[in-house]
């Protein structure tokens, strides 16, 4: 830190951040400013997960333009230092949601934050890979063949049951994949809790969590957002199904895909069940990979024997989005 950070002191303090079932999170301070060290986890890991170095690279890309990251300080690639590869950024500070119907925004302002985190995920779409230096940022061809593979590969290498909704999905994702219109950065898990705003007002400080980002089909992004709309409320509070969002001021999904396609330029979004079955796929590849963690004793939260327990049903949830598909 003294060595790549500008004005660093001694280090005083370091502690785990209690959320994050993937990369740990730790917040350091040299007692006048605050840090965050995100680090590969403990034990042996997938290959290609956990990359740390990629979510490096975005941010440090992304940061000069002005789109709201926290400013990245310096990456470490080797294990010589904490024993795993690491980076640091600034310490964001603001208010981070957890509850998706906002019990803690006024409701004058829920309407503007959902605003917000919508038009900061459309102004990512819209920024060009190429100059950002980020043009190999991802593999070419079909976003969505590369993933279902992707997914289907860590699943199976993590798996630890015979699910037959996950079986089926695996059959049935490939062969009716939608064509792919249009390729950005895209964030991989846009969520309103992965975003920290401003401490008085419906600004978005800095969007967090970088771990899934890659070049792709930005409808990917869109949909995992809207899915929240879809999904009843459960043991993930983003969610928003089944609320009066009137009654509360938050916007329909309707009005959220009508803002995002007129920042975007497009004319609309297509179904949208077919996205949100591959959505919740992904989910069960990273669950599964933390139900795997968990009972190798390498899991990074204290939370995660519970996510663990979220396979299944989010598979159930994904066959019901393809069976609306027409599955």
């Amino acid at each position: 830190m003294q060595q790549h950070v500008e004005g660093f002191g001694a280090l005083q303090d370091m502690r785990k951040f209690p959320g994050g079932q993937s990369n740990p999170t730790y917040r350091l301070s040299d007692g006048a400013r605050a840090y965050v060290l995100r680090r590969k986890p403990f034990g042996a890991i997938l290959p290609s997960a956990h990359a740390v170095d990629r979510e490096y690279r975005v941010i440090a890309a992304l940061h000069p333009t002005g789109f709201p990251v926290a400013r990245p300080y310096a990456l470490c690639d080797t294990d010589a230092i904490i024993g795993a590869p690491f980076y640091v950024m600034e310490m964001v500070e603001g208010r981070t949601f957890w509850d998706g119907t906002l019990p803690d925004a006024a409701p004058s302002d829920r309407r503007a934050i959902y605003h917000a985190t919508v038009d900061v995920l459309a102004d990512l779409h819209n920024l060009s890979p190429d100059r950002l230096g980020l043009g190999d940022y991802g593999a070419p061809g079909s976003y969505f063949e590369r993933q279902v593979k992707r997914w289907t590969k860590q699943y199976r290498a993590s798996q630890t049951d015979e699910i037959e909704e996950v079986e089926r999905l695996i059959e049935w994702l490939p062969r009716t994949m939608p064509a792919q219109e249009r390729t950005s950065i895209i964030h991989g898990d846009y969520r309103i809790d992965n975003l920290i705003f401003a401490p008085d007002a419906p600004q978005v400080r800095a969007v967090l969590d970088w771990e899934l980002s890659t070049l792709g089909d930005p409808l990917a992004d869109f949909a995992y957002l809207a899915m929240n709309w879809a999904i009843p409320r459960g043991d993930r509070q983003a969610q928003l199904g089944g609320v009066d969002l009137a009654a509360l001021g938050i916007p329909d999904l309707q009005e959220m895909t009508d803002r995002y396609c007129a920042r975007t330029g497009r004319s609309g979004v297509p179904d949208l069940n077919w996205y949100f079955a591959y959505g919740l796929f992904r989910l069960v590849g990273i669950v599964q990979g933390i139900k795997k963690r968990v009972l190798d004793g390498n899991a990074s939260n204290a939370e995660a024997e519970k996510a663990a327990a979220r396979v299944r049903p989010l598979a159930e949830q994904a066959w019901h989005f393809a069976r609306q598909a027409g599955a």
